[in-house]
């Protein structure tokens, strides 16, 4: 059975208090469509729990990843967003994607990464409510809706909201493979 990701690389961002529906859902149904994601945080072969307690071991570090060998990106929610934008090599990644239009997934409060990268002026997004200020005054457009797809970029608003989420995903990882 020919898998519609199958070669496909992606990068799965983590630090401590992740949303761990948010991370670990997209991780299994990209695998599950064929694809190889490597989960990415400050420490190589680091251990730590999401928000709910489920662990996650990371398997590079942000300096050592060669990010320009990936397909795409995805970003957790929870409150690991706010410890991702602190890092540079983290806002450079995302930059980078957006630059060459590759598929990069948010959800939830990982909107703030996004915003950090500066990557959103003018790009219909969706989040949690929570943060729907911080995206406007980004410059993004903001849309009251549970998953949204703007070219490269794929947004959702909550963990409930996944199931709408990982189509428009997958979907952008084919048609980024359709236009190589």
């Amino acid at each position: 059975m020919t898998k519609p990701l199958e070669n496909v690389k992606v990068i799965a961002l983590a630090s401590p208090d992740f949303e761990d529906l948010e991370l670990w859902y997209p991780i299994y149904r990209l695998r599950e469509a064929g694809a190889h994601v490597d989960i990415v945080g400050e420490k190589a072969h680091d251990s730590f729990k999401g928000k709910y307690g489920v662990p996650v071991v990371t398997d590079y570090s942000f300096a050592e990843i060669d990010y320009k060998q990936y397909d795409g990106i995805i970003v957790p929610g929870g409150w690991s967003p706010d410890k991702l934008r602190r890092y540079d090599e983290v806002l450079e990644m995302i930059r980078w994607f957006d630059g060459e239009k590759k598929p990069i997934g948010q959800i939830c409060h990982a909107g703030w990464v996004l915003i950090s990268a500066g990557i959103l002026d003018g790009v219909n997004v969706t989040s949690t409510p929570g943060i729907k200020h911080d995206m406007m005054n980004s410059g993004a457009i903001w849309h009251d809706t549970s998953a949204i797809r703007d070219g490269h970029i794929v947004s959702a608003q909550r963990p409930v909201d996944l199931p709408n989420y990982l189509p428009l995903l997958i979907d952008a990882f084919v048609d980024n493979l359709n236009n190589k």
